[in-house]
């Protein structure tokens, strides 16, 4: 990566970390994707129960290889054909691995979902939840967000799942009330109850939507 873009990732990063620490939520910065691995594997102890919701980020930076290979209880709902089974084992679960569909640079978290049990699960459930944030997705407030999460990443993952809603053929948003529609639920994270229950890793990248 440019150089130039990797310093103002990381101070942008450092502001976007502090505007987590002030809603109760904990921020790290990674250099590359491997140190996003690294980072994300500190934080979960061998043994611990982990499931997840669709992140492309979690699985682009090789945390889902990694656990499936090490020592922990990965529920993997693709592997599973009860796939509400393997929702509902999620909000018991040690750890919840996602990423999100946008956030501000003051640490706000905003994100749309069709099935809910991505954001049911970030809001209430998971003893722990870490989000995996390319840098590409840090936006200057919330309605920058907002635009974000439903021109840009909620038309990519119609196609993706070949979806017939009418933004996956004019690649935005159209406020639609489709049956195959993925925005049913928005949820605007901008504090955290619980001390030391969301952790954001920042990765000086472009992961995901």
């Amino acid at each position: 990566m440019n150089p130039n873009i990797t310093k103002r990732n990381e101070l942008l990063a450092q502001k976007v970390i502090e505007g987590l620490a002030s809603r109760n939520m904990t921020g790290y910065y990674a250099a590359d994707k491997e140190a996003a691995l690294q980072q994300a594997l500190c934080l979960i102890p061998e043994g611990s129960t982990v499931t997840m919701g669709g992140g492309m980020s979690v699985h682009e930076i090789g945390l889902t290889q990694a656990l499936k290979d090490g020592n922990y209880n990965f529920i993997d709902r693709d592997e599973m054909t009860d796939k509400r089974a393997a929702m509902l084992a999620a909000y018991d679960a040690d750890f919840y691995l996602m990423s999100t569909n946008a956030m501000t640079q003051d640490g706000i978290l905003v994100n749309i979902d069709g099935n809910s049990n991505r954001v049911s699960a970030l809001a209430q459930g998971p003893r722990k939840v870490i989000i995996i944030v390319g840098m590409n997705k840090i936006c200057d407030d919330v309605d920058g967000a907002m635009k974000r999460a439903r021109n840009v990443a909620a038309p990519i993952n119609a196609q993706r799942f070949g979806l017939d809603t009418p933004c996956s053929k004019t690649g935005m948003c159209m406020d639609c009330k489709s049956p195959d529609t993925i925005c049913c639920q928005f949820l605007i994270t901008r504090y955290s109850k619980h001390a030391g229950r969301i952790h954001v890793i920042l990765v000086n990248d472009n992961l995901g939507f």
